[in-house]
């Protein structure tokens, strides 16, 4: 069967190689080419056949990680190989930016260069007698500027030769940003003057390695020579920093060593060409302490308060832009390193591009919260100040101090679920079926949870009938206490003996608010039969002018004083009715001080207060029993006054 199948095939092909002058074949032989392609054991053979065919190209194909490892291997051999020609290459690179210069009528690179940075230097010399000294960073940075403005100037007013031009601004740039950086590192007043020192010169170095590497190709040197003189000037970094950790650093011994053991996993990343890696590698090394130097610079260039929008955008700003543009950096990494193993799977390169652009994301995310979180936090702090207002911009303020934290939870929530929700379509998640889920999980716990979802509601709507604010004294069924702060489903209420209560939105009913605008306090007190109440009375209006005159509770009355008239006759004396209009919350206070005054005035005028008094005559039982009452009625009563007292 197998050669009928050989000899088929091979039919076929010679059919096709002579259709154009062989004549179609009968249809009789069609069918039965037809018929033994039809046949199961002719279509195994045939799917065999494919999938040998498809796994001999795969493995004579090699896999992107064979690629790489055979890339760098090569890469590793060539460098090697060109490290005993670096001195021949640099000496005849440096002979034609020389033979360049020279050339075209001008000093050599060497010269000119100095002489750029000497004019540079000049003008930031007479800038610097020109204007008083100061220590703040921009004055600081100030002389650099002029000091690149004049070499900026006359490096672009002349016409240098093509070669020298591309040296010089090289080494120029380099040479401006190591002594900006120079000025930052100066700014850190945490740092050591030794180990400043140590991180300047590893800056320079960094950056004169770099203009060398960039010049590579523009003077002729060979490309692996020029690796070659990168990976000498990385040792010399990376001896430096260890160097500096052991030296520079006060750590014990096994933070040195670890740091030491980093560094050279960072530049071991390096050498294998994981930029990416070497690079995240750094971020963590360097970024933590970057940024707290670069948060309390920022602190020093505003005088505006720690949580003020100003503060929080120069702060909180200038950390963003730095975390910003170290993703910046790395997202351009990866996309220069077209062979690296990031960029050869598709699908890891979608996912490090989605956590970057989701890293962004939560920048502008956290700076958005924090500018709205400071405006909520002020707003509460200057609405706890209610003093010389008016009575509705002080209950407009209590507003404010009730509804302010729960809207701060809930954008809280929003956000995050916001900044989620973005930070995973960026990594290529579908978010569509979370939205939808999330939905029927609502209804869900909407259903199972309806205890939940009354608290909710209850509260919404206890916040929009403005029933009680924060500060504000409140009873309900069996709670009673000042109101200390509010969740999504909870009041919380502290007892004016101390305990507090956290009651649930749904379990508060009908709310009794005790210091809503004003409070009227009612009182009794009982005197003798024979006082005289008109005396009495005046005695009371004397004292409710006094107490309103009274720089510390006069402004705390809103009716004086007054002696409504007698309530009724007791058993042993006339009870008098007395009533004042107060602010909430301050009535016990004031009754108080007037039942003091009171007691005074009347002795000193004469009045007596009732007492419980018992007539015991003969062999009168009915009497005696009525007099017994008398006096339990009496007790009574005295004990009923002392626990309104």
């Amino acid at each position: 069967m197998i050669r009928l199948a050989v000899y088929l095939l091979a039919f076929l092909v010679v059919t096709a190689a002579t259709a154009q002058t062989a004549p179609p074949p009968p249809q009789q032989k069609i069918d039965q080419l037809i018929g033994l392609l039809q046949d199961p054991e002719i279509q195994t053979w045939l799917e065999s056949r494919k999938k040998e065919q498809d796994a001999t190209a795969a493995a004579a194909q090699p896999s992107g990680f064979a690629t790489w490892e055979e890339r760098l291997r090569s890469r590793i051999h060539g460098i090697v190989a060109a490290v005993p020609r670096i001195p021949s290459e640099v000496s005849e690179g440096a002979a034609r930016a020389r033979q360049d210069a020279v050339s075209h009528g001008y000093a050599p690179i060497f010269l000119i260069f100095a002489g750029l940075v000497a004019a540079g230097a000049a003008a930031e010399w007479l800038f610097r007698r020109a204007r008083s000294p100061s220590i703040g960073p921009v004055a600081r940075l100030l002389p650099v500027a002029v000091f690149t403005l004049v070499v900026a100037i006359i490096f672009f007013a002349v016409e240098w030769p093509p070669l020298a031009r591309l040296v010089l601004l090289a080494y120029l740039v380099a040479f401006v940003i190591y002594r900006v950086a120079a000025v930052l590192i100066g700014l850190v007043e945490s740092i050591r003057p030794s180990l400043a020192i140590r991180a300047q010169l590893f800056v320079g170095i960094a950056l004169f390695a770099a203009a060398t590497a960039t010049l590579g190709a523009p003077l002729g040197v060979d490309q692996a020579v020029t690796e070659a003189i990168s990976y000498c000037f990385s040792l010399l970094l990376l001896a430096l920093a260890i160097e500096t950790v052991w030296s520079a650093l006060a750590r014990s011994i096994v933070i040195k060593a670890g740091l030491t053991a980093f560094l050279a996993l960072l530049w071991i990343l390096w050498c294998l060409d994981l930029q990416g890696l070497f690079w995240l590698g750094v971020y963590a090394l360097v970024l933590p302490d970057l940024l707290r130097a670069i948060g309390r610079a920022a602190a020093t260039l505003t005088t505006a308060p720690s949580g003020s929008a100003r503060s929080i955008l120069l702060v909180r700003g200038s950390r963003a832009i730095i975390i910003a543009l170290a993703v910046g950096w790395l997202a351009l990494v990866w996309r220069l390193s077209p062979d690296s193993l990031a960029n050869q799977n598709a699908t890891l390169a979608a996912v490090l591009h989605g956590l970057l652009k989701g890293i962004i994301v939560l920048l502008i995310a956290d700076l958005l919260w924090q500018l709205a979180k400071g405006w909520i936090d002020r707003t509460i702090t200057t609405s706890a100040d209610a003093t010389g207002l008016a009575p509705a911009e002080v209950a407009k303020r209590a507003r404010f101090r009730t509804l302010l934290p729960i809207f701060r939870n809930a954008l809280a929530v929003m956000v995050a679920v916001m900044a989620g929700l973005i930070v995973l379509a960026q990594l290529g998640v579908e978010i569509g079926p979370l939205i939808a889920g999330a939905g029927i999980f609502g209804v869900a716990i909407g259903f199972g949870s309806q205890t939940l979802v009354k608290d909710v509601i209850s509260g919404v709507f206890y916040m929009l009938d403005d029933a009680f604010r924060v500060g504000e004294y409140i009873q309900a069924k069996n709670y009673k206490g000042t109101v200390e702060g509010f969740s999504l489903r909870s009041v919380r209420l502290r007892h004016h003996r101390g305990p507090v209560f956290t009651v649930p939105f749904g379990e508060l009913g009908a709310v009794e608010n005790m210091s809503r605008d004003w409070v009227i306090d009612k009182f009794r007190i009982s005197v003798a039969y024979n006082t005289d109440i008109n005396k009495a009375r005046k005695i009371t209006k004397t004292i409710g002018a006094e107490l309103k005159e009274d720089a510390e509770l006069g402004p705390l009355f809103i009716e004086p004083l007054k002696m409504k008239g007698v309530e009724e006759f007791g058993d042993y004396g006339i009870v008098l009715s007395f009533a004042m209009t107060t602010v909430p919350g301050m009535q016990t206070y004031i009754r108080r001080k007037a039942y003091a005054m009171i007691r005074e005035a009347f002795q000193n005028n004469g009045i007596e207060f009732a007492q419980p008094m018992v007539q015991v005559g003969g062999d009168d039982k009915n009497g005696a029993a009525a007099a017994a009452t008398a006096t339990l009625r009496a007790a009574q009563q005295a004990k009923a006054a002392g626990t309104e007292g």
